[in-house]
């Protein structure tokens, strides 16, 4: 029989054997709670989150993983003003120009925008810096876009994407492809016509030459935030 400690104790050396989850820096608290393995914390960014994840579910098995980690925030920012710029993002994009919007304001729904040939509905809360998106839209590509909006925030530590799509579609490497650069093509901090994206199995390669190091961290990121994705390696090069 395996006994919880050893558990636990194996999914702490995990976290440690990989460098970018930063612990015991970034301390990620690990218990059994009715057989579910839950890990609960704050790490410094998407990948740290992600990559714990990966590795504490590789030895969880078959156990529930149940996901508290939070990204320290680029900005503080106070609830209200993570769901303002929410907000504006999905009134700014124009590819949610037909989506009506409802953003929940002291437990009170105040509809921001309502389209006659609506694409979806999205409805956003913001609790603890933790922006939540429920409703539906029309693609798969429209619900990862609203994920990415949501994680470009400065506020934002964590982001669960809820909305469903209708009708339902079929996931693909080639979707999550099409959706890293699209958010590729939407951040002015890269220039997409330089990188290359490749999708395997959820995990996004990257490839091409940006001018710093800076637009490679940042091309990353924006492949990190993608909902479905993974792992991101990155084989971008910064020209010398």
């Amino acid at each position: 029989m395996v006994h919880a400690h050893d558990i636990l104790d194996a999914v702490r050396k995990a976290l440690q054997s990989e460098a970018r989850i930063g612990f015991p820096r970034h301390p990620i608290h690990i218990a059994l709670s009715a057989g579910d393995l839950i890990l609960e914390g704050e790490v410094s960014d998407i990948a740290a989150k992600k990559l714990a994840l990966e590795r504490a579910a590789a030895v969880a098995g078959p156990r529930a993983l149940i996901d508290r980690l939070r990204v320290a925030p680029a900005e503080w920012m106070g609830d209200g003003a993570i769901r303002d710029h929410m907000r504006d993002a999905l009134l700014g994009e124009p590819a949610l120009a037909n989506c009506s919007i409802r953003v929940l304001v002291k437990g009170q729904w105040e509809s921001v925008r309502t389209s006659d040939w609506s694409t979806g509905t999205i409805d956003v809360r913001v609790d603890d810096g933790v922006v939540t998106l429920d409703g539906s839209v029309v693609g798969l590509g429209l619900k990862r876009l609203a994920g990415v909006l949501a994680w470009w925030v400065p506020g934002s530590r964590d982001v669960i994407n809820g909305l469903a799509v209708t009708p339902p579609e079929d996931d693909s490497d080639a979707e999550i492809s099409d959706a890293v650069r699209m958010a590729l093509e939407k951040d002015p901090m890269v220039d997409p016509s330089q990188i290359r994206v490749t999708t395997h199995d959820a995990i996004v390669t990257l490839q091409g030459q940006v001018p710093t190091e800076s637009e490679r961290d940042v091309a990353e990121f924006d492949a990190w935030y993608v909902f479905g994705v993974d792992k991101v390696i990155n084989h971008i090069r910064v020209r010398a």
